[in-house]
């Protein structure tokens, strides 16, 4: 009797805690820029990556993509994307050099503005932050809805491209700005990569190339140790709506 009375018990205890380690996190995707965009998806520091892991998505368009928790990773959009006669796709900026759509499992080359979010378990504390520590591509912004505490919309509300000194610019073949390098992409040297002698915060503070970074889009990472009004934080299992162009 002990055992038969027991299981359904032990059965419970089992589905509350498959229920609770199964939280997931809504993101939304809008796209207000005038041309469409191909967000791509990187699940960094654990299993799979998700069911999406990169897709089209036209101007003014909105698509959701569900996370479960605990998470860790970025999302990004590419741009100027097209697919030539072999049926190989790349893009302009923020390519995943995949070949394809969907970028399984690679990062976006930079320069890319990244949105970083670290989703906890059980309703814990959440951080987020927009990053351009890759360099930028274009305007973003990552926002929670629900949850509780800070919950801050981090914004690059900015065309950081329009103010890019010429030697960390990526231009098109019509000569436009399409993105803006970080220094430490185009110099490749410790003091901007915050690498080697310059490994730690004190040794590597900002530069004048950051600080262009920073002014523009104050809320965003503008190097590796900007940690200073650049993490956000939101606690009760917030979703979250990334804006590109926002």
């Amino acid at each position: 009797m002990m055992k038969t009375a027991g299981l359904p018990l032990f059965r419970l205890i089992l589905a509350f805690f498959f229920l609770a380690g199964a939280q997931s996190a809504r993101i939304t995707f809008t796209n207000n820029c005038p041309s469409t965009i191909w967000p791509g998806t990187l699940t960094s520091d654990q299993k799979p990556q998700l069911s999406t892991t990169g897709f089209e998505l036209a101007s003014k368009a909105s698509r959701s993509l569900d996370v479960q928790a605990p998470w860790k990773g970025r999302f990004w959009a590419r741009t100027r994307c097209s697919t030539d006669a072999s049926g190989k796709f790349s893009c302009a900026t923020a390519d995943c050099a995949s070949g394809q759509v969907a970028c399984n499992g690679n990062g976006a080359i930079p320069p890319a503005s990244l949105v970083e979010i670290n989703i906890a378990e059980n309703g814990g504390k959440d951080y987020y932050d927009v990053s351009l520590v890759d360099g930028f591509n274009l305007p973003v912004s990552v926002a929670t809805q629900g949850g509780t505490g800070d919950c801050k919309t981090s914004s690059c509300p900015a065309n950081v491209n329009a103010a890019c000194p010429a030697e960390l610019q990526v231009k098109g073949s019509d000569g436009s700005v399409l993105a803006c390098k970080s220094a430490c992409t185009a110099f490749n040297q410790p003091q901007y990569c915050c690498t080697g002698d310059f490994s730690t915060p004190d040794k590597c503070p900002p530069t004048n190339y950051s600080k262009i970074f920073e002014d523009q889009c104050p809320q965003a990472y503008s190097y590796a140790y900007d940690d200073q009004n650049s993490t956000f934080t939101c606690s009760g299992g917030p979703n979250y709506v990334i804006t590109f162009c926002p």
